[in-house]
């Protein structure tokens, strides 16, 4: 048996069973992580879920392909299978409505399951969200196009982290080695393939469905974000007519990471409120 704070709570979604952290108590939030090479929702959320779980009850799941959670023979890595493990989830923890807080990929997959399952959705928090397509970036390509080694680790680290002083010699071996776990690379390399943009115009809802959406939504941003242009939150509040935006200067796609105390008080409240 592995013995990492990564693995927690296994919860059937479907066919598979779902590695699901499960902590706090009250008005439930989950939490998708983002798409990077050897993810879990522990690591994705690790600085989150303790704060968030005094006012909440907090799901952070690892979604299909990524973590801990079952790799089935034949699964195929699409939006589709991500919402409907979503909906499995809270299904099967008997959840009538949830808050969603989406991490980059993840928010593309929370927008698409507010629109496509609008009364099982309270509120919305997007952090450096795709959603709408873009024209991918020479940091998403990197993400996306990750081949395993410690420098090719360090080099993601960089493109996440404005503050380079984040990115220390023993995080880059951490992230390293959790991306050569069994299954993790091979999992992660069948999802987003070269030419990388279809799949991240599969990822994207249609601009008409977001404008139709009325929750209440937080929209996250640094603003110096590599990986998912500001451009796009800034097109998102445009669209969702019930929106703030907070964009955190000297901030790169970790704005959960770099902003750590600042981010929890921010989506803390507007869960809250």
């Amino acid at each position: 048996m592995i013995n990492t704070p990564e693995i927690a709570r296994s919860i059937q979604t479907g066919a598979f069973a779902t590695n699901c952290h499960d902590l706090g108590q009250g008005n439930p939030v989950v939490l998708i992580h983002g798409s990077g090479p050897g993810v879990t929702g522990w690591a994705n959320w690790r600085l989150v879920m303790p704060d968030l779980a005094k006012r909440a009850r907090v799901l952070a799941p690892d979604m299909v392909g990524f973590g801990y959670t079952d790799r089935p023979n034949g699964i195929v890595y699409s939006r589709a299978t991500w919402i409907r493990q979503l909906l499995d989830l809270i299904d099967t923890l008997d959840l009538a409505k949830v808050d969603i807080v989406g991490n980059s990929f993840g928010g593309a997959i929370a927008l698409a399951f507010a629109i496509q399952y609008p009364d099982r959705v309270g509120k919305l928090v997007l952090m450096g969200s795709a959603g709408l397509t873009f024209p991918v970036t020479d940091g998403l390509a990197a993400v996306w196009g990750y081949q395993p080694s410690l420098e090719a680790m360090r080099g993601l680290l960089d493109i996440f982290a404005y503050d380079r002083s984040l990115v220390t010699d023993e995080l880059a071996e951490l992230r390293y080695q959790a991306s050569i776990r069994p299954g993790f690379q091979e999992s992660f390399a069948a999802m987003f393939p070269r030419p990388h943009q279809p799949w991240l115009d599969a990822l994207g809802s249609d601009p008409a469905d977001i404008a139709q959406v009325g929750h209440d939504t937080l929209i996250v941003h640094g603003r110096d974000d590599l990986v998912v242009p500001l451009d796009v939150s800034l097109r998102l509040h445009h669209l969702l007519s019930r929106s703030q935006l907070h964009v955190f200067g000297r901030c790169g796609h970790w704005a959960q990471i770099e902003h750590a105390a600042r981010f929890n008080r921010l989506v803390g409240d507007f869960l809250a409120d």
